[in-house]
């Protein structure tokens, strides 16, 4: 789910108020992929767009959450990280999500939660060292609030990493 810069979960009215991407913000976006420290003026001339269009683009982009944090480029394996595992948690239905919430979100290694449909109630990327330390992570999970049954998937392989590039170069062609 995007969180706002308050780190807080926008409320449905605000995920309604999401702009979206346009032809110009895709070609914007994958520029910076290509280049992500490219100032605003190589952009534009990249581009053959105003400086000022570039700039007040990027500048909504950041406000209305279609560009993230730097943080979300980093490879965890550069944290000593190289284990990736994914969590289904199931939830007490009479407690809520919000304690549980809370509680994971205080637990640094894990770096994604998301509420889901089917037999479990969130998903929990979880990074470890290896799978002592994901015991461990697991211990702490297991103790939020709420939270009455957890079962852990481990990543083997990336197959297909997390990738936005083709949705906007479909978008930059119009």
């Amino acid at each position: 789910m995007r969180t706002l810069p308050t780190g807080e979960p926008p409320t449905e009215s605000e995920l309604r108020t999401v702009h979206t991407l346009d032809a110009t913000d895709a070609r914007i976006l994958l520029a910076l992929d290509e280049d992500p420290s490219a100032s605003t003026m190589a952009l534009a001339t990249r581009l053959g767009l105003a400086r000022n269009t570039v700039h007040a683009r990027l500048r909504r982009l950041e406000s209305d959450g279609a560009l993230q944090q730097h943080s979300h480029r980093v490879d965890p394996h550069s944290l000593g990280r190289t284990l990736l595992a994914f969590m289904t948690l199931s939830l007490s239905q009479s407690q809520g999500s919000e304690g549980a919430a809370a509680a994971l979100a205080a637990i640094p290694e894990v770096v994604e939660v998301l509420a889901t449909t089917g037999d479990a109630d969130l998903l929990a990327r979880v990074v470890a060292v290896d799978t002592a330390d994901l015991y461990r992570i697991t211990e702490l999970v297991l103790t939020a609030p709420g939270v009455e049954r957890a079962s852990t998937s481990i990543a083997l392989v990336e197959v297909v990493p997390m990738r936005l590039a083709p949705l906007l170069a479909q978008r930059a062609a119009g």
